[in-house]
């Protein structure tokens, strides 16, 4: 017999570190490319604060993918949460989200190679070594080839992990009850963590050790700035995306999930095969990392209705992490409650301006 929905723990009550919400439904980080460019890449038009309240039946929000400096920048119509106006934008949006009795992250976001020119005012992209990825960048020319990017010396290093630093402390500012460092997808702490892209030979490369050391140093820096228990990071151990591979997954990953375990922060937001793709990806262990971590692990890719209420019912997962569905369904979660049919997201909408296929989704 199947328990009530109110009886359902993915529809109850929990914490992530020290965020109580509402229900163990996420809405994961998704570009929109709706930020107000020419003000520079601001956010918070009434358009982006309409699209994040809508939403806000998820027990907690994860903000799209925010740069934490112009170099950062990997697509058009990012925002960014390195400026004075683009806080105050945020915080239109996290004011409308809390009003609506959701909590919100935000994801702060550092492309790495991942980016062009055309981008960043002109800025060579930087990676941990001069190793092009095989993709093409979204521009307003159109699909661009990554150059090859700018190796970042020690110093420059050190430099970007104080960027991580102070977009937690904006995000703050901004009224986020938290922050996710984006360490996912291909993009800056995932060129280091991956042998695929981090050729280096000194502090920071080579041993499993010294490609962490980038990863630990930014959670120092931002848990530090803000405390661990609003702390979190997204990792996709197996992806392909963007270029991105390395010889032995679980090696990596495992090292940096008990190295993050040993500093109490909030959550991992694991990515469970291919970003957007199959699952069945071999290569990591995602149960070892649920029972290696002690602090709230979300799950994410691939989550129904059914497979979402087993993961939290059985323990797998303490939230689940929805990401498309979100895209066109604002009221999810009741949705997910009431067991209704989901509408179709429409591809052409993703990235285009515009209320089209951002705020115009039917509700129950």
């Amino acid at each position: 017999m199947t328990a009530p929905t109110q009886d359902l723990k993915l529809f109850q009550p929990g914490r992530i570190g020290d965020i109580a919400i509402a229900n163990r439904v996420v809405m994961a980080p998704l570009t929109r490319s709706r930020a107000d460019e020419a003000a520079g890449d601001v956010p918070g038009s009434a358009l982006n604060v309409e699209y994040y309240r809508q939403r806000s039946g998820a027990g907690l929000i994860v903000s799209e993918g925010t740069q934490i400096a112009p170099l950062g920048k990997g697509y058009i119509a990012t925002p960014g949460i390195h400026s004075e106006a683009q806080v105050q934008g945020w915080r239109r949006i996290t004011q409308a989200v809390h009003e609506a009795g959701s909590k919100m992250l935000a994801q702060i976001w550092h492309v790495g190679r991942v980016s062009h020119p055309a981008l960043t005012g002109g800025l060579q992209p930087v990676a941990p070594s001069a190793v092009a990825a095989q993709v093409l960048v979204r521009a307003h020319e159109g699909k661009l080839p990554a150059p090859l990017p700018h190796a970042l010396s020690v110093a420059e290093i050190a430099d970007v992990v104080d960027q991580y630093r102070r977009a937690a402390a904006n995000a703050l500012r901004a009224g986020f009850d938290g922050v996710e460092i984006h360490g996912a997808n291909g993009y800056l702490i995932d060129q280091f963590l991956r042998d695929g892209a981090n050729h280096r030979s000194d502090a920071y490369g080579g041993t499993v050790e010294n490609r962490c050391r980038f990863a630990l140093q930014v959670v120092d820096a931002v848990a530090a700035e803000i405390g661990a228990g609003r702390t979190g990071i997204r990792l996709s151990p197996v992806t392909p995306a963007n270029d991105l591979a390395d010889g032995n997954p679980q090696a990596v990953f495992g090292a940096l999930v008990q190295a993050l375990d040993r500093r109490g922060i909030a959550f991992i937001h694991l990515i469970e095969g291919a970003t957007g793709g199959p699952r069945d990806v071999p290569g990591f262990d995602y149960g070892w990392a649920r029972r290696h971590f002690r602090g709230a692990y979300i799950a994410n890719n691939g989550y129904d209705r059914e497979t979402a209420i087993a993961a939290v019912a059985s323990g797998r997962a303490d939230a689940v992490a929805f990401g498309r569905a979100f895209l066109a369904n604002p009221d999810l979660v009741q949705r997910l409650k009431t067991g209704a049919a989901l509408n179709k997201p429409d591809p052409r909408t993703f990235y285009s301006p515009g209320a089209a296929g951002y705020t115009d989704y039917p509700t129950l």
